[in-house]
């Protein structure tokens, strides 16, 4: 599991307006030997009137199947016990873009 990676993820649901359910969703970072941190994806074009939000083209090396949408601002940290399966890589540019909103969102 390494940054920049794509996954299917299930995110807990906890009734609230967080992301849930299994999605694809790219990892930020490796926190701990069971933990990583995320920024969950959704196809929902809406969720682009939102800021720190970022286009995410699908293509062969990132294993996603439709245009998705990465939800910055969802950014969290989720136990590898979610993880269901690697589908891709971004590539540097996508993955540069992603990280850089995250930074500016933290502060």
């Amino acid at each position: 599991m390494k940054p920049g990676e794509v996954w299917v993820v299930h995110i807990p649901e906890l009734g609230t307006h967080e992301q849930s359910g299994t999605r694809p969703a790219v990892i930020i970072a490796r926190v701990a030997k069971t933990i990583a941190t995320i920024v969950p994806c959704t196809s929902n074009k809406v969720a682009l009137r939102f800021p720190y939000t970022y286009l995410v083209a699908p293509t062969k090396g990132n294993g996603l199947e439709s245009q998705s949408i990465a939800l910055v601002f969802h950014i969290r940290a989720l136990d590898i016990s979610y993880f269901a399966k690697k589908i891709g890589t971004l590539d540097k540019k996508t993955f540069g873009e992603i990280r850089k909103q995250a930074r500016r969102l933290i502060g």
